[in-house]
Order: structure tokens, then sequence, then C-alpha cells
């Protein structure tokens, strides 16, 4: 006999199931990010981690299932751009893994050594539908900032499922400050960095060290320079995504994603005629700097249209409030956008980006990322009721929630000595 859960912030946090039986979730709208659409009155069949079937609500399940039921059902959210997991106070230093400006090193600096599961943003990260994040480093010192990971918002040890996921490379504005004060200078960094490593063995087996990078940055960089990994640069200048595509059309193997891309509506055709993806905040409608004066809220639906994979993610304060995604692709729908491709950039493009294969969609076979939602997952005053990954329930509590169980029915009486004087 079907087993009837009750989802709720205390139910599934107090929950003692991981799940090893089948789990049937049920919505009244299955969003699937798959062919099949959004189905009404639909069911997710878990089992074993993977998602079994998909299909209408009659559906038959196993004896023994747990039941869960939700307004809405969706994969599990993906963060394509976070610092999520590297700081737990972003102004303390002994708290900040994101960059390192004092180190010698710069593109091989493995983010992945400075992610801790524990940080309190994690939870919050998760109790807002999202499942995986992209967690890339901060470039401080040089254009370089890194290696970049992937990771599940579980909270357990051995969350990140790939390290060295992607090289992170930041141009315009900020890539001429740190390379010497001009976008030439950026320019003349990049290109001199791919040389040192097309000829690593020359430059450092007898100098042992290129122009620009050191040994182990060469050698971090290389696969990059290859295509064997991602490059994501950072760029919002139409004229910077410009210079980008110049780059790939002179290296065609190179694999690039572009982060920022304020101005890419300018360019988009040519973004999508090359196939470089762009991952852009949809908040970022305004002139903030100079290379943001054709920024518009209609930046995401405008790339889209022509084509291009967009990814939505919250580039301000991106290190604790990378859950605000889900705000800025509903504002990109009130912009224009339309609302299954909004879904899609938190959900399929990112999957798509870095590879994530069987994430981002709910579909036979797939990981069973799923979230049960309350309402339109788009919609502020939405909430998850229940989150999975790979299968297993997560607790739905986080550091806040806690702080608001314990004070909500505090008994008076009970108050420290201090609250009565």
């Amino acid at each position: 006999m079907i087993r009837h859960l009750l989802i709720s912030l205390v139910a599934v946090a107090a929950s003692p199931f991981a799940f090893a039986q089948p789990v049937a979730v049920y919505g009244e709208t299955v969003w699937t990010g798959t062919s099949q659409g959004t189905i009404s009155d639909g069911l997710v069949l878990i089992e074993n981690g993977r998602i079994v079937s998909v299909g209408p609500a009659s559906t038959r399940v196993p004896a023994g299932a747990t039941e869960v039921r939700a307004q809405w059902v969706t994969p599990g959210l993906i963060s394509a751009f976070s610092r999520t997991g590297l700081t737990e106070v972003s102004g303390v230093d002994d708290a900040n893994d994101t960059g390192a400006a004092g180190s010698a090193f710069s593109a091989a600096l493995n983010a992945a050594d400075g992610f801790n599961p524990d940080t309190t943003s994690i939870p919050v990260t998760r109790l807002d539908g999202f499942t995986r994040i992209a967690v890339a480093p901060q470039a401080q010192s040089k254009l370089f900032g890194g290696q970049g990971f992937l990771a599940d918002t579980s909270g357990l040890t051995g969350s990140v499922f790939r390290e060295r996921a992607f090289a992170y490379v930041v141009l315009g504005e900020s890539g001429a400050q740190l390379a010497g004060g001009s976008r030439p200078a950026a320019w003349a960094a990049l290109r001199g960095a791919f040389d040192d490593v097309r000829f690593f063995a020359a430059r450092y087996m007898s100098h042992n060290e290129g122009n620009v990078l050191t040994r182990m940055d060469a050698l971090a960089l290389m696969p990059a320079v290859k295509g064997d990994q991602l490059i994501l640069f950072q760029a919002s200048r139409a004229s910077d995504l410009d210079a980008i595509m110049d780059f790939k059309e002179q290296n065609p193997a190179l694999r690039l994603a572009v982060v920022g891309a304020d101005e890419g509506w300018r360019v988009a055709p040519r973004l999508a005629e090359l196939e470089i993806p762009v991952i852009v905040d949809a908040f970022s409608n305004l002139p903030s700097s100079f290379s943001q004066l054709a920024s518009t809220s209609e930046n995401a639906k405008r790339l889209a249209e022509a084509g291009v994979t967009v990814a939505i993610v919250n580039l301000d304060n991106d290190s604790h409030l990378a859950r605000l995604a889900t705000q800025i692709a509903g504002n990109a729908v009130a912009n224009g956008m339309d609302f299954d491709e909004a879904m899609r950039a938190l959900t399929t493009a990112p999957a798509e980006i870095f590879g994530m294969t069987g994430l981002g969609v709910l579909a036979p076979g797939a990981r069973a990322d799923v979230v049960a939602w309350d309402g339109d997952p788009l919609d502020v005053t939405s909430a998850p009721s229940a989150v999975f990954i790979d299968g297993e329930a997560q607790p739905m509590e986080s550091r806040q929630t806690k702080l608001r169980d314990r004070y909500r029915t505090i008994d008076e009486s009970q108050k420290p000595m201090a609250y009565k004087r």
C-alpha cells in the first residue's frame, strides 16, 4: 500500500528515509525539460537514484513506494556560475577562498581545494531548488582566476563531483585592469599565455618559465588550450564579445562560454552561429560601467530568440545568493522571455554548457535530481516542499530556518536572564 508522506518543512527535515525504496512524486504540473514538454497531473517515479518513468498520474507505481504530492515538479535547478562554498564571510580574509591576490600562481589554482560543503550558503541554495552548482574562482591578480568545479548541494563530504571542470579567464574592463590597464595588454597576456602552453617544452625545459605563466599554470591551462576543457570568459561589452569570437575563429578547437555578456544581444546572431553559450544576469540592465552602456532587461530574451544557449544566474553577491536566479529568470519572463526558455536557462542549458549528462531534465534514466514545489518555480512567493539529489531526500532546513523555529515559539519563561532585565 502506498504510504502518504506529508510534505512540509518539518516533516521532510525530520524524515528518517534515505528513499532507497521507490518514490512517486506527483505534480499538478510537471515540467520535464524534454520533448515531453509540460505534463498536467503527472508523475515522476524514482528508484535507486534514477528516474524510472515520467508520465501521467495514473501510471502504476510499485507497492511500498513513498508518495510526494506537489503543485509543480521540475528537475533540480543548476547554478551555472557562483562562488558558493568558497566563502563564509566575504569581508573576512580568513573565511574567503574565492581568490588569491598574493599568489604567484593563477591558472593552476584549483578552486575545489577551497570548497567547504559545510558553509551556511549551501543549504540556503538547496532550499530554493538548486541541486548542482558550477563554482568559479575569482581573478584577483592576473587574467586567469584558476580552475572551476562542479558540485552538488547535499552538503556532504564528496559533493564535488568534477574538479577542474573549466578554466576561468577575465577580460573586458576587469581584465584590462588585471593585465596592466588596457584591453590590448589583456589580449597580449592571453595570447602570450596560450603560446606558453603551445611551446611548453621549449620554454620550460630550457628556461623553467614562460613569458606569462609559471610552469604549473602552463600545465593547468594545457587542456583548455587543446580544446579538452571548457574556458569560461568573463566579458560584457559587445566589442569584447566580438574579440572573443575572433579568438574562437582563430582557434576553432577551443570550447568557450561567456559569463556576463550584458551587451550580448548586440552580437547575438554571431554568438549563435559560433555556438558560444552565454551565462547572463537578466537583472543587469543599468549602465553601471562603460562595458554595460547597452544593457537591457530584454538581453536574455533577445539572445534566446537568436538561438543562443542562455543560462541565467545571479552575479550580484554570487557567493551567498545564487538562489536568486529563479527570481531573475522570472523577471526575464516578465520582459518577454519565453517561460520554457527561462526554465531551460536554469536546468538544461547549464547542464549542456558544463557537460552534466543526465541532469537538468526529468527523463527515464536521468539522475534523480527532482524538486517538488508549492507553486510556479519562477514566482517569488513559491518555494520547494521537497528536494531530491540522486534520489536522496534532502533536509529542508538551514541556519535561518533553525533560528526561525527556535525563536518563533520560544517559551517566555525560558528566556535567558539578559532578556528579563
